[in-house]
């Protein structure tokens, strides 16, 4: 194996994947080492995985343990200079992802790098911003070089495992959501870099459902995104407005949980218990 292809291992983590997509993700990175955490236990998609591809790792976990859990599990697995972390929607190649590697080493002072990204019609998808809040537009940049960013999504970003040991991982309180711009806020605050990087691409699939029980996947979603979002408020001391407008919001919530009921409409009842219980469980955590 060529040398530079022994200092990266790829970790990418699963919850009710489809069989489809993970294969088109892994067979543009046979090459590398790859560890996957499978957080739904799908033993045979573990099988065929393995059968097919050269896989290092591969851990089924008996529960969600949610992605940053999982992602710090893979981190520690990893027995390489870099880790380059992708979701299984990310398409990227070979020779994009040697090119983060040559920027990152680069550029000095860089944390984390990550490819411009773009959709299946190869057009150019959102991957880098300002910090949230910023309250600013999510705006897609449209560049022609590589650019020093607050924020890039967690879809694909190489780092050094050294960096991610030193500043304690990712944080864990985060089940899914936000942990991307907790990163990069942290990296800020160490006086760290996070750079996009213009000539490495990658294909983001955005938006392919994973979840396939419809109920199951409204309430993981909204309760998650909503806590984690709090939590990320609450990290940045910018947290009390978004609880006031919730709480503001949460009569109604309950009222329309009510009717949703009456009227057999599930999916409704599911997504307003899962934005109350996530006020609920969060205003616990800030009175521990």
């Amino acid at each position: 194996m060529n040398l530079v292809y022994s200092k990266l291992t790829i970790i990418i983590v699963l919850f009710e994947e489809k069989k489809d997509l993970l294969f088109k993700c892994l067979e543009n990175i046979k090459n590398f080492k790859i560890v996957i955490i499978d957080n739904a236990a799908n033993s045979k998609l573990k099988s065929e995985a393995e059968n097919k591809f050269n896989i290092e790792k591969y851990i089924l976990n008996k529960k969600n343990l949610g992605f940053t859990k999982a992602a710090n599990l893979a981190i520690k697995l990893c027995n390489t200079d870099y880790i380059l972390n992708i979701n299984a929607d990310c398409l990227i190649k070979e020779k994009d992802i040697l090119l983060l590697i040559e920027s990152h080493k680069k550029y000095k002072g860089c944390f984390v790098v990550s490819p411009t990204f773009y959709n299946s019609d190869l057009e150019l998808t959102y991957n880098a911003g300002s910090f949230l809040e910023k309250n600013l537009d999510e705006k897609i940049l449209d560049i022609e070089g590589d650019i020093c960013v607050d924020k890039v999504l967690g879809s694909a970003i190489l780092f050094k495992k050294k960096d991610i040991i030193e500043l304690g991982f990712l944080d864990e309180t985060f089940f899914l959501y936000y942990v991307d711009d907790d990163l990069c806020r942290q990296i800020k605050k160490k006086g760290m870099s996070v750079i996009q990087i213009y000539n490495a691409k990658a294909q983001h699939l955005h938006g392919q459902s994973k979840v396939k029980n419809l109920l199951k996947r409204i309430f993981i979603r909204n309760y998650h995104f909503t806590h984690d979002q709090l939590y990320y408020y609450f990290k940045a001391n910018k947290h009390q407005a978004k609880i006031k407008y919730l709480r503001k919001k949460l009569k109604s919530y309950i009222i329309k949980l009510i009717l949703s009921f009456i009227l057999l409409r599930f999916s409704k009842s599911i997504y307003y218990i899962a934005m109350i219980k996530a006020l609920y469980d969060f205003n616990k955590f800030t009175k521990k």
